[in-house]
């Protein structure tokens, strides 16, 4: 796990933002957030990431330091006049709901991802929870992808379902909550709400399912981890991202899509998710040493190992 020293390079499109975050932990004001900085910071461990965004003028240079200490190439990052994307929300007292008190999409919502030509060979690619219009613009400009990962969410399936369905015919592997895929499935069962979506294009499938860990399906496939036991949590935004950043990150990094490849890269999402939720945004998954993140893998795997 040495930061940004692994050559293979993963190409990362999404959000990068402000986040304004209450907890029953606490809370915090105009943290770094967004979809491209916890699945960049993430996957950086295991391989190089490009990371595309775009920024407003208040997005100073230390906001940029996390990206740069994890070597993370963010050349394609625009910056451009006005203010960032922000969020602000409050969870619940038992982390299972939150409410969207604020959004402020600024120079996010005339986001038009152009990716510079050093990225566009890429041979690993992962479609952050952007609307789906956006998503089919970064393929159409990569042309040396050999796996193409998305992530969505349950708005993009209400209001821009045919963009989503359009996507997923070009993607090779799909990240969605458990909600999420039975909305889109329409299936009432996991299992059957899998075996739909993979209809539908991709050929693996990652189902995100919080506290209760994750499922992979794909060609005669299926994976479970579980999500690491933690006495306290402080923040879960951006734990999804972050295990979709570990997981592709893995990946990338290994070159392989072997069922015990795609069973570390499942174990190693989880472990990174574990430690982002135990700090406010990505401090938590900053600066990692290896022998602390070996730990807590080493813990996961002794509560799966038969």
């Amino acid at each position: 796990m040495n930061a940004g020293e692994q050559k293979e390079k993963l190409l990362i499109v999404g959000s990068v933002a402000f986040d304004s975050v209450e907890t029953p932990a606490g809370n915090v004001e105009m943290a770094l957030g967004g979809s491209a900085s916890y699945a960049s910071i993430a996957a950086s461990y295991w391989c190089r990431p490009l990371a595309v965004g775009v920024v407003g003028e208040d997005f100073e240079e230390k906001h940029f330091k996390p990206f740069a200490d994890h070597g993370v190439d963010t050349v394609g990052v625009e910056k451009v006049a006005g203010k960032t994307f922000h969020w602000r929300g409050r969870y619940h007292d038992d982390y299972k709901g939150r409410d969207t008190l604020e959004t402020a999409l600024n120079v996010f919502e005339s986001f038009d991802p152009e990716i510079p030509e050093e990225y566009r060979q890429a041979r690993y690619v992962f479609l952050g929870n952007i609307d789906p219009g956006l998503q089919m613009r970064v393929l159409d400009q990569t042309t040396a992808a050999e796996l193409v990962a998305m992530d969505t969410m349950n708005l993009w399936i209400d209001i821009a379902r045919a963009g989503l369905e359009d996507v997923l015919k070009r993607v090779d592997l799909l990240f969605i909550n458990d909600e999420e895929v039975i909305q889109l499935s329409g299936r009432s069962s996991i299992l059957g709400a899998a075996e739909k979506v993979l209809s539908m294009g991709p050929k693996y499938l990652v189902v995100k399912r919080g506290e209760y860990g994750a499922l992979l399906f794909g060609p005669d496939t299926c994976l479970f981890v579980p999500a690491v036991l933690l006495d306290r949590v402080v923040d879960p935004t951006g734990a999804g991202d972050s295990f979709a950043g570990g997981f592709m990150g893995r990946i990338a990094g290994s070159g392989s899509l072997e069922r015990s490849t795609l069973a570390s890269a499942l174990i190693d999402g989880a472990v990174i998710a574990s430690f982002c939720v135990e700090a406010f945004s990505v401090d938590g998954i900053c600066g990692l040493a290896d022998a602390r993140f070996a730990a807590r893998r080493s813990q996961l795997e002794r509560m799966i190992r038969l």
